[in-house]
C-alpha cells in the first residue's frame, strides 16, 4: 500500500516538473482595442508571438464599450482607444495604469460611398450640402454620443455647417466598423469612417477627406491597466518600435512618437 502511495506521488511530481516549463511559457496578453485598430493590430500581434511566443486574446469594439467593459472588471492587460477622450475616462476611473500611457497613433476621417456609388470626388468645406449628396439614402457612422469616430464626424459637420441638414438621415452604429459595414453592403448611400478603415474594405471608396481643422486631432492612446500581467510592458514596448511603426503606417495610422530600434 505505501509502495503503490509513493509510486504515485513520484509520478505527480514527475508530471507536475515535466508541465510546469510548458505552463510558465504559455502568456497570453489580453488587449482591449478600438475596433478601427483591428487589422494593423492583428499583424502587431502574429509579429510579436513570433518573436516571443506571447499570445494574444483581443477584443475589439468601440472605445466607449471597452473602457465600460475595463470598468466593470473585464481582465484586459492593455486598451487602445481611438480618442483621449474615453482613456481619460478610464484613467477617472483609476483603471489605467497611467505612468504606461502614450499618444501612439493619429488618423483621418473621410467621407466614403459604395464602390459602385455614382457619387465621386466630393469637395468638403464650409457649408457642403451633406444632406442633398446622401439623397433619399442614410448616412452610416459611430453613435455621436459615444463612438469616438461618430464624435469626429458631428463636430467637423457642425464646423462645416452641414449637421442640422443631414443630422436625421444619420445611421448611428455600435462601432466604426459596423458603420464601415453598412456602407459596404450599399445599405448607406455614404459613410463617416477613418481613412484606415476605407483602406481595407474593398467595397467601398473614399469620395472625399474632412480637414484636419474641422474637428478635434484624432489621437489613440495607449495604456496598460492596473491589472496588467508583468509581461504587458514588453508588449507595449514593441508598440513603440520601428517595426510596430512599418506596419501601422501601412495601414494609413501616423505614428506620432519616434520609434525605438
Amino acid at each position: 500500500m505505501y509502495r503503490i502511495a509513493g509510486l504515485f506521488t513520484a509520478f505527480v511530481m514527475l508530471a507536475g516538473a515535466s508541465l510546469s516549463p510548458a505552463a510558465a511559457e504559455d502568456k497570453t496578453i489580453t488587449v482591449f482595442a478600438a475596433a478601427s485598430m483591428k487589422n494593423a493590430l492583428d499583424e502587431i500581434d502574429a509579429a510579436y508571438t513570433a518573436k516571443t511566443g506571447v499570445k494574444f486574446s483581443v477584443s475589439y469594439a468601440a472605445s466607449s464599450v471597452l473602457a465600460k467593459q475595463i470598468e466593470q472588471g473585464a481582465p484586459a492587460d492593455v486598451f487602445v482607444s481611438a480618442d483621449t477622450d474615453w482613456m481619460d475616462y478610464a484613467t477617472a476611473k483609476k483603471t489605467i495604469n497611467e505612468p504606461t500611457r502614450v499618444n501612439l497613433l493619429g488618423n483621418s476621417i473621410v467621407l466614403i460611398a459604395p464602390k459602385d456609388s455614382e457619387i465621386n470626388n466630393v469637395t468638403i468645406a464650409q457649408g457642403f450640402n451633406l444632406a442633398k449628396l446622401a439623397g433619399d439614402g442614410r448616412i452610416a457612422t459611430g453613435d455621436v454620443k459615444s463612438v469616438p469616430v461618430g464624435k469626429y464626424a458631428k463636430a467637423a459637420l457642425e464646423k462645416l455647417g452641414a449637421w442640422q441638414a443631414a443630422e436625421a438621415k444619420f445611421a448611428m452604429a455600435e462601432s466604426v466598423r459596423a458603420a464601415l459595414t453598412l456602407v459596404a453592403r450599399g445599405e448607406a448611400n455614404l459613410g463617416i469612417v477613418y481613412s484606415t478603415d476605407a483602406k481595407v474594405e474593398p467595397g467601398v471608396k473614399i469620395v472625399g477627406t474632412f480637414p484636419a481643422d474641422s474637428h478635434p486631432a484624432i489621437i489613440y492612446p495607449v495604456a496598460a491597466t492596473t491589472t496588467a500581467k508583468p509581461e504587458t510592458n514588453d508588449y507595449l514596448a514593441f508598440l513603440r518600435t520601428s517595426a510596430a511603426k512599418t506596419i501601422l503606417e501601412k495601414y494609413g495610422f501616423r505614428f506620432l512618437i519616434s520609434p525605438t530600434t
